[in-house]
């Protein structure tokens, strides 16, 4: 996902302080969008711990400071993952929380479709249980 001009996704959306506003907004939809109640439900009542964890998880993702290896090793994000049953539904309302809280930040818009795209295919990936429940 690097640009053109060499910036890394990180920088181009404004780094730190864009990135911790949209894990703030994010999960902040996630919180209050009755129709993330599902992925909601799946997390601590207190989100401070997953919005740290998400926080450093993009980082390095997005090519800023490697945060959440450094603190936790390598992310094995399916293996973490596991122990929660994600579907189609859930991957569903992770991304509207995502591409609403992309929506209020700044940026090209090609890179938010870039960034949404490859979010998507993140989120697909954790998908762990078929059909309905």
């Amino acid at each position: 996902m690097s640009e053109p001009t060499g910036l890394t996704p990180y920088e181009l959306i404004g780094g730190e302080k864009a990135l911790l506003s949209l894990v703030d907004r994010f999960y902040f939809f996630m919180d209050t969008l009755p129709e993330a109640e599902g992925i909601r439900t799946m997390h601590q009542p207190d989100l401070s711990g997953a919005r740290n964890k998400l926080f450093k998880f993009l980082s390095g993702w997005l090519g800023g400071p490697d945060l959440f290896i450094q603190e936790y090793g390598h992310p094995r994000l399916r293996a973490r993952h596991f122990p929660f049953a994600i579907g189609e539904s859930e991957r569903d309302q992770w991304m509207l929380c995502m591409k609403k809280a992309l929506s209020e930040l700044p940026m090209d818009a090609r890179l938010r479709t870039e960034l949404s795209e490859a979010l998507q295919q993140l989120a697909t990936h954790m998908i762990n249980v078929q059909g309905e429940r």
